[in-house]
């Protein structure tokens, strides 16, 4: 007898956390991606359960699930997660074919990101007031998101023992538990120390280790990355819709832009496969290619 889709979705959650160490938000993800589909079964008043799904039961339901959602990327994102599902489901012998083997996901056009040039970045450092506390951490944490390439997640639970200063390298762990390590630049290590007098007068709650705090000494949200990040925009004046990835964004674009090769900037920034670090090849050309417009005689 198959499952059904509670204890489908129970098994698929444990599945996610232990055998492939997703992160919370990515299992989530996963999670809400499959209740669409489950939704969609019990509003078309069908009695079936997961394993009794076909690729004509998928095809109906994206064609349910665009009419609202006809953003291509979210369609795809959607999609990703229902293909795990199943994939899943078959590793277990819950089902002998996947019908999500032959859906096509829908064709979607390269997205660049918004990235901030190291002028921009300048003047938002510029804008931190070093004469209150929480300045300097601030600041360290600007400088290490840029310096180092960080998503916001690693950034918030950097710790003090992942920083080596004599070998000038800080060990990251990234998605699904996996660790890395990823030069860090003097100005960094600066601020980093500067911080850390600040850091030292603070009654450090739960954990000792942690690196960024914040006032009452518990570890920063990544909501409140966000919200320093934000702040310091608006006081630049910037216009641009930043968030703590825009950082990660600039580090791998500029490096790119600077001749540095493929190869490092994947390993610096934890990406699987070059084909993710491949996307900040065409920032640097659409760079090149606004460059060439502006100042060509011919253009």
């Amino acid at each position: 007898m198959s499952l059904g889709w509670k204890q489908s979705f129970r098994n698929f959650e444990t599945y996610l956390r232990l055998e492939k160490s997703l992160s919370e938000n990515s299992v989530e993800a996963y999670l809400h991606d499959v209740e669409k589909l489950e939704r969609f079964v019990t509003e078309s008043g069908k009695e079936i359960g997961p394993a009794e799904i076909t690729y004509q039961n998928l095809k109906a339901f994206l064609s349910w699930y665009g009419i609202d959602n006809q953003n291509t990327r979210t369609q795809s994102r959607t999609l990703s997660g229902i293909r795990a599902f199943y994939k899943y489901l078959l590793i277990e012998g819950e089902i002998n074919e996947n019908p999500s083997s032959l859906i096509e996901s829908p064709k979607i056009g390269l997205k660049l990101p918004n990235v901030l040039s190291v002028e921009e970045i300048d003047s938002m450092i510029a804008c931190i007031d070093l004469s209150k506390n929480e300045g300097h951490r601030n600041k360290a944490i600007i400088e290490t998101l840029y310096g180092c390439g960080l998503r916001v997640s690693e950034l918030v639970n950097l710790r003090l023992t992942d920083i080596h200063y004599s070998e000038g390298f800080v060990i990251v762990t990234g998605k699904g538990n996996k660790q890395r390590l990823v030069p860090v630049s003097d100005k960094a290590l600066k601020e980093i120390d500067n911080y850390k007098h600040y850091r030292n007068l603070l009654p450090v709650i739960h954990d000792q280790n942690i690196l960024f705090l914040n006032r009452r000494g518990s570890k920063l949200t990544r909501a409140m990355i966000f919200t320093i990040i934000k702040d310091l925009a608006a006081k630049a004046g910037i216009k641009k819709i930043i968030s703590p990835h825009t950082f990660r964004h600039s580090f791998a674009t500029h490096m790119v832009a600077a001749g540095a090769d493929l190869r490092a900037v994947q390993e610096m920034l934890g990406h699987e496969s070059i084909l993710t670090t491949e996307i900040y090849t065409h920032i640097d050309r659409s760079f090149l290619r606004d460059t060439l417009i502006m100042f060509h005689p011919r253009s």
